[in-house]
């Protein structure tokens, strides 16, 4: 679990049923906008099949937050942009601007199949700014650094979120006749390059 501090004039973003606990007077509220991302950041959300919108959390005090027993970790941003996975992200600051990015588009028409093959959501959430944001993991977190000419491959389901100016791109090392039927795992590579960092879950469990 994780637990945030809620004053006055400013909001909190939480993934629906997240809250364990709370002291003070605090409200929520369902949020059709997610933080600053308006219209387009709602229509994200209906296109990847999401029933419930994110929360508002306002007022004064404070609320811990938690979501299935899962591990949480906190990535604090000072300006930069991170792109996490829909599922996996459970609170972030109001000071954020949240957008949606289809997964397809960097990997074209090929990404978006293998996003389906692979299990991953062909939607990530954008959050940029200076803030924290909770995200959700099986196991611990590791954070890999992404340096030029030096990219990192993943697990597609070991994915949790990257920061920086860096580029995905799924691979497989299969032909799409031997992929039938197959999941995740070392048929398919999340290949990251540019500069930033990678942020890794112990287990390839999904959420």
């Amino acid at each position: 679990m994780i637990e945030a501090t809620v004053n006055p004039g400013q909001v909190l973003y939480s993934q629906r049923g997240a809250m364990i606990a709370y002291r003070g007077e605090v409200s929520f509220t369902p949020s059709l906008t997610g933080g600053q991302g308006g219209v387009m950041s709602a229509i994200g959300r209906r296109v990847r099949g999401e029933a419930a919108p994110l929360m508002t959390v306002e007022g004064r005090g404070t609320v811990m937050f938690g979501h299935g027993g899962h591990e949480v970790h906190v990535v604090d941003l000072a300006g930069e942009l991170l792109h996490v996975e829909s599922d996996r992200l459970l609170a972030f600051e109001g000071s954020l601007r949240q957008g949606t990015v289809f997964l397809g588009s960097q990997g074209g028409v090929m990404g978006l199949v293998r996003g389906q093959a692979t299990g991953q959501g062909l939607f990530t959430t954008t959050l940029e700014g200076r803030g924290a944001v909770a995200v959700l993991a099986h196991g611990g977190v590791f954070e890999l650094p992404v340096t030029p000419g030096r990219p990192v491959n993943v697990d597609p389901q070991a994915y949790v979120c990257h920061r920086g100016q860096l580029t995905n791109r799924l691979t497989t090392a299969l032909s799409w006749r031997d992929m039938v039927g197959r999941g995740s795992g070392e048929a398919f590579q999340l290949e990251l390059s540019g500069q930033g960092t990678v942020f890794v879950q112990a287990s390839e469990e999904k959420l």
